[in-house]
């Protein structure tokens, strides 16, 4: 049906406003060439003009030949008067990625194993939410998070990391990029925010593209250096198993930036607690968030690396002093995270199921990671490397003492089908390893694939 705006009050008669429009569609191609216009009782009821308004409009149309008309058939644009339909000229669309290099192997991170991810019982479970929910579900969820997954959360941070907190500290959102760009916004774009060199590289891009400075701060061997903060107000640090390097913050050295954080108001540590599930040789640290009595740390984490990345959930702990400038500020954002989805994986940590995939997961890529290091150690290779960060997480560091560079290392994998990645890929510019470091992903291979894929690294590197 044509839609038009006619104004009553202007000089121009309606009938005329009425034609003006019909005819810069024609003209324009919007109306094609033969195509049925609504009869003069249906556009004058949706227009809610006077069928006299229509005709007179229609017929001038016709006057002038862009209308034809058929008896009890109605009125037609005429055909000779076909527009080509009009192509808005668009940028060019982004070049799809090259196929590139097919590798036997891919020793990347940020993968999990799919089939560990117990279908079943989320389909059950997403089968009981449509169910029990029904139409509540295709209305506007709480901008903070369902409260059944909030307080799911809140019984599991307690429980698992010791952290005590209340469910309206809570923030549910799209994964932890989509979290981070609020918080840089309620923290301020003045501040200076100090971030761990080596580290998450897409970090960068992040507070840079939301007009924040940004500091690498350099590590040590029990992480972030607090003596380095300089000008920083904020800190971003992942002190359970830091990533890239595996190295796990010791009690004093997270107790020291607590002090630093508690000396001066305003200032405060972002902790990524990523991997905190994965931990197979020690009894889990505890989080920085446990430690913190000044409400000072504002507590991240994600179910991309314990279920899977695709799911987009994610959720921050912020402390009491910023949770009124938060709801001030936000409150009118829309939920980032459907409330199907929410309430499934809140009935899936309340049943217990959380817990057991969590248990099962752990256990395969034990097994993943031993069946890797015997396969390195049992290999010609074993004199020549050290390994790091194989107490927690999904990767390890592999320093390579055979007096190739880093990238002769990548590039020698490469050559054989195995692809590896060098640590000094996650140092900001003007910085770099001392040694060449490669980082190893395993979650993404089978154990049995292990002796194969090392096997291949001693043909391009020895």
């Amino acid at each position: 049906m044509l839609t038009y705006v006619l104004d009553p009050a202007s000089r121009t008669p309606l009938y005329e406003q009425l034609y003006r429009f019909i005819r810069q569609d024609i003209s324009s191609g919007v109306l094609k060439g033969g195509e049925r216009l609504p009869s003069n009782r249906q556009l004058a009821q949706h227009l809610e003009v006077s069928r006299i308004t229509v005709e007179t409009a229609y017929a001038q149309l016709l006057a002038e030949g862009y209308l034809t008309s058929a008896p009890r058939k109605g009125y037609f644009v005429q055909e000779s008067l076909a527009v080509p339909p009009h192509k808005p000229i668009l940028p060019r669309p982004a070049p799809d990625k090259p196929a590139g290099q097919r590798f036997l192997f891919d020793f990347k991170t940020n993968i999990v194993d799919t089939d560990c991810f117990p279908f079943s019982t989320w389909a059950r479970l997403s089968r009981a939410v449509l169910t029990d929910y029904a139409n509540r579900l295709l209305l506007e969820s709480a901008p903070q998070g369902e409260a059944e997954l909030r307080e799911a959360i809140r019984a599991y941070l307690l429980s698992f990391r010791g952290i005590e907190v209340s469910t309206e500290q809570i923030v549910v959102g799209a994964g932890s990029e989509y979290l981070l760009h609020l918080l840089i916004q309620l923290l301020g774009r003045e501040r200076v925010y100090a971030l761990e060199n080596p580290g998450y590289r897409k970090l960068y891009q992040i507070f840079e593209a939301n007009g924040a400075a940004v500091r690498p701060i350099a590590l040590d061997g029990k992480g972030l250096r607090a003596d380095l903060l300089g000008d920083a107000s904020a800190v971003y640090l992942t002190p359970s198993h830091h990533f890239p390097t595996g190295v796990v913050m010791p009690v004093p050295r997270r107790m020291q930036l607590l002090q630093w954080a508690a000396e001066q108001p305003g200032r405060y540590l972002i902790e990524d607690d990523y991997d905190s599930e994965f931990r197979y040789s020690s009894r889990p640290m505890p989080a920085l968030k446990e430690l913190d009595r000044q409400e000072r740390v504002i507590y991240l984490n994600t179910f991309a690396k314990s279920l899977a990345p695709s799911l987009r959930i994610g959720y921050m702990v912020l402390p009491a002093p910023l949770l009124s400038a938060y709801r001030d500020r936000f409150s009118l954002y829309s939920a980032s995270v459907p409330a199907f989805e929410q309430h499934t994986l809140a009935r899936f940590m309340e049943s217990g199921a959380f817990e057991r995939h969590i248990s099962r997961s752990r256990n395969v890529y034990k097994g993943r990671l031993e069946a890797l290091l015997t396969a390195l150690r049992e290999s010609p290779l074993a004199p020549l490397t050290e390994i790091h960060g194989s107490e927690a997480g999904l990767h390890i560091l592999m320093r390579v003492k055979n007096g190739l560079r880093e990238e002769d290392l990548v590039r020698r994998a490469a050559a054989k089908g195995v692809r590896v990645y060098g640590l000094s890929a996650y140092y900001a510019p003007g910085s770099r390893p001392e040694k060449a470091t490669l980082i190893l992903g395993y979650a993404g291979i089978d154990s049995d694939r292990f002796q194969e894929a090392v096997a291949l690294l001693c043909e391009a590197w020895l």
